[in-house]
């Protein structure tokens, strides 16, 4: 699945830089900025809210795996065949595992939140301007702002994409969760 969401994302930066591109001039298309950046946009939302789901239920995976384990022997079946005596080893582990999930979550999600609400922007005020009530130094000023928190959540997005997926690897192999579950 990280796979996948990287690749997503990296088609959602590619359109995105055609966009700019076409804006700026660097690129010559039959089709303005303005057609290119609608799909483009719906395509970024589409693959940000991917990205956010993912970290959300890696998070989620780890911390109920975790909750299980500190509940003293409640729901340990879930876990094990035959749950062993000293929990310990695999609360210690899976306390680990619990905070790198949580740290990607807030390493990325916010990004995307600040992707999502810049882009929105962005596409707004460029209506705005294309009718005349906001001048192009503001559109273009939200629209850079758009780019800088893109590039910088691409970059961490990427970085923990990856680690994520390794976490997601330890754990069902710590419990033998088969890959299809979660």
């Amino acid at each position: 699945m990280a796979y996948l969401l990287r690749g997503l994302i990296l088609l959602m930066v590619i359109g995105m830089v055609l966009t700019i591109s076409t804006a700026l001039g660097l690129v010559q298309l039959p089709l303005g900025h303005i057609q290119i950046s609608i799909p483009a946009f719906i395509y970024t939302i589409f693959a940000q809210a991917f990205v956010m789901f993912y970290f959300i239920g890696v998070a989620r995976l780890v911390e109920n795996v975790y909750g299980i384990l500190q509940s003293g022997g409640n729901n340990l079946k879930e876990l094990f065949d035959n749950p062993p005596e000293n929990l310990e080893p695999y609360i210690t582990r899976v306390g680990r595992f619990h905070y790198e999930a949580q740290l990607g979550k807030r390493q990325t999600v916010p990004w995307s939140i600040l992707m999502l609400v810049l882009g929105m922007f962005a596409f707004l005020l460029g209506g705005a301007h294309d009718t005349g009530l906001v001048s192009k130094n503001v559109h273009a000023g939200v629209v850079y702002g758009f780019t800088v928190a893109m590039l910088i959540g691409f970059v961490r997005q990427w970085f923990y994409l990856k680690k994520a997926h390794l976490l997601l690897r330890k754990i069902k192999g710590l419990f033998e969760i088969p890959d299809g579950q979660m």
